[in-house]
């Protein structure tokens, strides 16, 4: 995402987007009651003279907004800003709905009244962070997966699978298969300009395979690693060894991950956490949150549902007590399981007494 002006003492920052994961981001950013400002096209009805009847046609036109509901989706590559027309061209009404359709290259100004740390975090993390340099494969002898990280997650590029084995055929199908998976990996290091490649497999797979390697600038770029299965599961599973923590540290969804293991390791303790709003709330009002999780699926449930201003207001109390903010992507399997406690937690500064 390009920052292309702002101004934070009137609430103004004018942004352009430029792939997925910065739909993501204003996914997080932008909430109900703000204002979004921007070229966007509008049925416009004109009365012909000639024949007295009304006609649609779609113009491009500056059009400002107040937000009511923010709608994105991963799989159309869509963000949809919806809200009530304060600002529009003579022809079209104020007070009418519109919805902004927000995907690459789309230029909007977000105004708010009161820029939230969290907010201006995520602002500047969208506009300086460099596209994801980090792939993951996980193999064994007959199945591979591999994953491009993401700011909001990973994306599986490929799923790719071997033939099962005959004995005396196996050295054969055994070869044939690792040179395909080091054919994927070449095709997706040239392609997304990739930094580090994380290799992990059970067993010794992975040790079969670099013998197959002859490519000594891909090799640099190795980290191995263990996991239980060639599968989605080993993904999440790799993304917490510790051999690869140090490759992962910059990237978002590993932070993530991170976040909810040490909130679930204080949930086992009985020690620094609590979960579910109304625990959450407790601990934020008399300033116990040292670290605010929440998902961004169950921030678009309180839209939809209409108790967004709770979470708003828990979100706000731990920002002016210089808490932090995590908004946790639903993708992976961390975020997953903190929706599953309902989709808010928080980590203690001390812990509770009632």
């Amino acid at each position: 995402m390009k920052l292309l002006h702002s101004n934070l003492k009137k609430g103004e920052a004018k942004v352009m987007t430029q792939n997925l994961d910065d739909l993501w981001y204003l996914s997080a950013i932008i909430e109900p009651k703000d204002i979004v400002q921007g070229k966007t096209l509008r049925k416009i009805r004109a009365v012909s003279n000639e024949e007295k009847s009304k006609e649609a046609t779609k113009k491009p036109v500056f059009i400002k907004i107040e937000v009511e509901k923010v709608e994105f989706s991963k799989f159309a590559s869509t963000l949809r800003v919806l809200g009530i027309i304060k600002e529009a061209p003579d022809e079209i009404p104020l007070g009418e709905h519109h919805t902004f359709n927000v995907d690459d290259n789309t230029v909007i100004t977000i105004i708010k009244q009161d820029w939230l740390k969290y907010q201006l975090d995520k602002l500047k993390e969208a506009c300086s962070e460099k596209k994801s340099s980090l792939l993951i494969c996980v193999h064994d002898r007959e199945e591979s997966y591999f994953a491009l990280f993401k700011k909001y997650g990973y994306e599986i590029l490929a799923h790719i699978q071997g033939e099962v084995q005959k004995k005396r055929e196996e050295n054969i199908k055994k070869e044939n298969f690792y040179l395909t998976i080091i054919s994927k990996l070449k095709e997706y290091v040239e392609r997304y300009k990739i930094k580090q490649v994380i290799i992990a497999s059970p067993s010794f797979w992975k040790d079969e395979l670099m013998k197959e390697l002859k490519d000594d600038e891909l090799k640099q770029k190795i980290i191995l690693a263990t996991c239980s299965s060639a599968t989605k599961n080993g993904i999440e599973e790799v993304i917490k060894r510790p051999e690869v923590r140090e490759a992962l540290k910059q990237e978002r969804t590993a932070k993530e991950i991170n976040k909810v293991e040490e909130l679930f390791t204080e949930i086992a303790k009985n020690n620094l956490a609590v979960y579910g709003m109304k625990e959450t709330e407790k601990a934020s009002l008399i300033g116990a949150v040292k670290e605010l999780l929440i998902t961004d699926s169950f921030i678009q449930k309180s839209r939809s549902e209409n108790f967004y201003n709770d979470i708003e207001n828990i979100m706000k109390t731990v920002d002016r007590a210089k808490g932090e903010v995590e908004i946790i992507s639903s993708e992976h399997e961390a975020g997953k399981k903190l929706d599953g406690l309902g989709g808010i937690a928080a980590i203690l500064r001390f812990k509770l007494r009632y």
